[in-house]
């Protein structure tokens, strides 16, 4: 039924517009979840709407599974957006994002190799409850945190991006309930937490890459946030992103620092991307998109399109990066291993 009630607002919306899906506009909860549910039926041999948990209020967090069917075990992307409510620029970009690898995959033979090769599982809207709140009135617009009662009964909310069970609560939190930055209760407290803690965990050796979208700063950050942690690959994720920003930079000028969060930024704990890093995810950034503080959190709607076009790019370029190494290397080793046999006289039946 509540399907078919999507599927009826999507419709109507459109009838009452006149007008294709706008996605240079900032849209409200009941359009994203509109709009996902057009993308499956619109492509229903690459596109799957998977619910993989509930927010505090009771409200299904879903997922587009996106990729072509393979009779092989596919590798996985990761990405999600507004896991911060107030930062609707990022919701507009996983939107771009989706319709973007839809249109050219069956046009452009990279694409295609990647969505053979690779599932993107991507989540439009991770805090809920949080985005929906901000959309309620003036005075809702900068909410930030998802919207569990916190231990005093008095506050609400929880910074879903200090609650993952990574260095949880040691550094760029705050106890008081009331901040922007408390970390709740324990790690992986909150519901929206915990669902992706157990998709992505429960199968997180299928994942080469973990892309979380915030606004704002123009940044590519890498683990860690906390300054007495290095990632064991530093200088990959460094040269990686460092070839992202320049992908960034020749789109429309836009120049992003990368760097850990301590270095360019500022030190925090409990992040998904650390969290993601330390269950052996290879890649994991966080895109801070526009702007550098002009409009901050508000990013005016005609700056949707710029700040799309050039985050994926550098997106693109980490996954590329990260399906590359995965499939070309696998290639070129089982080729040097065939050559290597060769030399050796041995030959296969």
């Amino acid at each position: 039924m509540t399907d078919n009630l999507e599927t009826l607002y999507f419709f109507l919306f459109f009838l009452v517009n006149k007008v294709e899906y706008d996605y240079f506009q900032y849209h409200p909860m009941e359009e994203i979840s509109s709009w996902m549910s057009q993308m499956a039926k619109q492509y229903p041999d690459v596109v799957a709407i998977v619910d993989y948990g509930k927010s505090y209020e009771n409200r299904t967090i879903s997922l587009m599974r996106i990729g072509l069917k393979s009779d092989t075990k596919k590798k996985a992307i990761w990405m999600d957006c507004g896991i911060h409510a107030r930062e609707w620029i990022a919701p507009a970009f996983c939107q771009y994002f989706v319709r973007q690898i839809l249109q050219t995959y069956k046009t452009d033979a990279k694409m295609e190799a990647m969505m053979t090769n690779m599932d993107f599982y991507i989540t439009p809207v991770l805090n809920v409850d949080g985005y929906m709140f901000s959309w309620k009135n003036s005075s809702t617009r900068l909410w930030r945190k998802n919207r569990s009662p916190g231990p005093s009964g008095d506050c609400y909310g929880t910074d879903l991006n200090r609650n993952f069970d990574a260095n949880w609560g040691t550094i760029g939190v705050s106890s008081d309930c009331n901040s922007d930055i408390y970390p709740g209760r324990g790690p992986i407290s909150e519901p929206e937490a915990q669902a992706v803690t157990y998709f992505v965990g429960s199968r997180k050796e299928d994942f080469l890459c973990f892309l979380t979208i915030h606004s704002y700063g123009q940044l590519l950050l890498i683990p860690y946030g906390h300054p007495d942690f290095t990632a064991s690959n530093y200088n990959e994720l460094m040269k990686v992103g460092e070839e992202a920003a320049e992908a960034i930079l020749k789109v429309h000028g836009k120049k992003y620092r990368v760097g850990t969060s301590p270095a360019v930024l500022y030190p925090n704990s409990g992040s998904s991307r650390d969290w993601a890093r330390m269950q052996d995810i290879p890649l994991t950034f966080t895109f801070e998109l526009r702007d550098n503080g002009t409009y901050g959190f508000e990013l005016p709607q005609e700056e949707i399109q710029p700040t799309c076009e050039e985050a994926y790019s550098g997106a693109l370029h980490i996954i590329t990066y990260a399906h590359d190494k995965t499939f070309n290397g696998a290639a070129a080793t089982a080729a040097a291993l065939w050559t290597t046999l060769l030399a050796l006289g041995v030959h296969l039946m």
